[in-house]
């Protein structure tokens, strides 16, 4: 039997994939034109889905798994996601069709960004699922939120509760007593009893940890201690658990359990493990049971740019303690989850030929959308998307997006810029802060083809007269580059201004690709663009087996 370093040492040498420095390991590509981490054999990789997901928490309801996800300002809100086997995943719908508690959110007197869906959590009980999260107070909103959605089938329709009370990073709880609760909180952890139906506040708000935990052997993280949040909760064989992050996006996964539910509360750390991304580790996430009685934890990893990606990691419990992955380290890749049966390989879909009536669940919306200045059925296979009024793309209406992927992803649309108004913007790109895209802009009774990156004009072509043009942005994450081509034949395509240097200028929220039509010009407004079609290409690198463990 291989001691714990020999094991270590041989997964080290033969799952490249996820554990060695980029130029280190040896990889092929499967053919696949999207990243997905099923490989086909039994076994799979982390991440399991290279985009923008973070806050995971998971449930199993019957021989389905449910994912949420934190999404922010885009609309609609808290995606949902459903899988059969932990690996592959496609959406099933959102718990949250727009927010109608601020007019900021129209992009009205202001903006909320960095607002909207926090930290979602997910539970199924008594026939109900139910979604909470919080608003953070602050970037617009003077008085953080907490609200609850449910509804009897995971599509909708769901029905938003909002609470006068501001619970924090919220997780909730039906205890096997009737009760129900929510942890929440940050640094400190407060538990809040709700009423029977989960949608109001019952009793007083009890701290029950208020502790720091030291920096672990092998983290890089700043500071020799952090306090935690992002609080999971369940009951396993008479313990409450808690499993929380701490340290940051270098850190680490924290687990308290006590026998009480207000405590006193003893912790350990269940995971830190920092090599599949230096130096970013993994933390926060939630678990779910199989019906076979095994364990696996969803865990989230900040890839910069490109997203906060779910991991899959196996639990093992080991003195009452769910050890994640390889005794709290790694795990590249591994088998699938035991659910006995096969299922086919499948991942969110991303391209769209816009030939349905109702819009696909791969598209959010920047802030709420203008229901009256876009349509899929005004021109049949067409995204018809009239402008609004707005200096500048972060200030713009209807501005439809979906996540860049990793490794590599790239976009392309086609689209048609005849009825177009003076002051009309229209194109498609790469959105964050700083953004940058390639439009048709229209002024004077005149077309030009623009290349903007963060707001300044890099390249522009004057006398524009192609009334069709397709427009391609190409995202890396190596050093979060993004290019931008056009073409005026759909098949020679020609670079076009400069690379945008992805950023995070609105924290914690991913780069996208973005649609979208605006209009500078009180006159130009309903001025429109038809998009015909969006379509996304991706890459799935494979580890490359370089030996063998006996």
């Amino acid at each position: 039997m291989m001691s714990n370093f020999v094991k270590s040492f041989a997964l080290f040498i033969v799952l490249g994939y996820n554990w060695l420095p980029e130029k280190l390991y040896a990889q092929a590509t499967k053919p696949s034109s999207i990243y997905t981490a099923d490989n086909g054999d039994g076994t799979f990789k982390n991440p399991i889905l290279w985009g923008d997901w973070p806050d995971p928490d998971v449930i199993r309801v019957k021989d389905y798994f449910y994912m949420v996800s934190t999404s922010m300002h885009y609309v609609p809100g808290s995606p949902i996601l459903k899988s059969r086997d932990l690996v592959n995943w496609e959406m099933a719908g959102y718990a949250l069709n727009r927010y109608n508690e601020n007019p900021k959110f129209d992009m009205q007197g202001g903006t909320m960004y960095l607002n909207g869906s926090w930290a979602n959590t997910i539970k199924y009980h008594n026939g109900l699922f139910y979604v909470g999260f919080c608003t953070p107070s602050g970037w617009g909103n003077k008085q953080g939120q907490f609200s609850i959605c449910t509804a009897k089938n995971v599509k909708g329709p769901w029905k938003r509760h909002i609470f006068p009370e501001y619970l924090y990073d919220p997780s909730l709880f039906f205890d096997d007593d009737g009760k129900v609760y929510v942890v929440h909180g940050s640094g400190k952890l407060y538990l809040t009893e709700l009423n029977s139906d989960a949608l109001s506040v019952k009793g007083d708000t009890i701290r029950i940890w208020d502790k720091s935990i030291d920096r672990p052997f092998g983290s890089s993280a700043q500071y020799q201690a952090y306090g935690m949040e992002g609080s999971h909760m369940y009951k396993i064989n008479g313990y409450y658990y808690l499993t929380n992050p701490a340290g940051g996006t270098q850190g680490w996964q924290v687990c308290l359990r006590s026998k009480n539910i207000t405590g006193p509360y003893e912790s350990k750390i269940i995971y830190q493990d920092e090599s599949s991304y230096p130096n970013n580790g993994l933390h926060q996430g939630g678990m779910v049971q199989l019906r076979n009685g095994d364990w696996w934890f969803i865990i989230m990893q900040d890839r910069g740019p490109i997203g906060r990606v779910p991991h899959l990691l196996p639990v093992t419990w080991v003195n009452g303690w769910p050890m994640l992955g390889e005794n709290g380290k790694g795990y590249a890749t591994g088998k699938k989850p035991a659910i006995g049966k096969v299922y086919p390989i499948v991942h969110p879909v991303t391209s769209d030929e816009f030939n349905t009536t109702k819009l696909g669940l791969q598209w959010q919306w920047n802030h709420n959308p203008d229901d009256a200045k876009w349509s899929l059925t005004e021109r049949k296979g067409y995204m018809r998307m009239h402008a609004s009024l707005a200096n500048d793309l972060k200030n713009a209406r209807n501005t439809l997006t979906q996540r860049v992927q990793g490794p590599i992803s790239e976009g392309t649309v086609e689209m048609d810029v005849r009825s177009l108004k003076d002051g009309n913007v229209a194109g498609f790109g790469v959105f964050e802060f700083p953004y940058a895209f390639i439009a048709v802009h229209k002024q004077l009774g005149n077309s030009s083809l623009v290349m903007v990156n963060d707001g300044k004009v890099i390249d522009s072509i004057a006398h524009f007269t192609n009334q069709k043009i397709w427009i391609r942005a190409n995202v890396t994450h190596e050093g979060f580059l993004a290019s931008f081509s056009y073409s005026v034949d759909g098949k020679n395509f020609i670079l076009f201004g400069n690379k945008l240097k992805m950023g995070l200028g609105l924290t914690w929220t991913a780069n996208r690709f973005a649609l979208f039509n605006f209009s500078n010009r009180k006159d130009g407004v309903g001025g429109y663009a038809d998009f015909n079609w969006f379509h996304f290409t991706g890459e799935n690198p494979v580890s490359t087996v370089v030996g063998k463990i006996e």
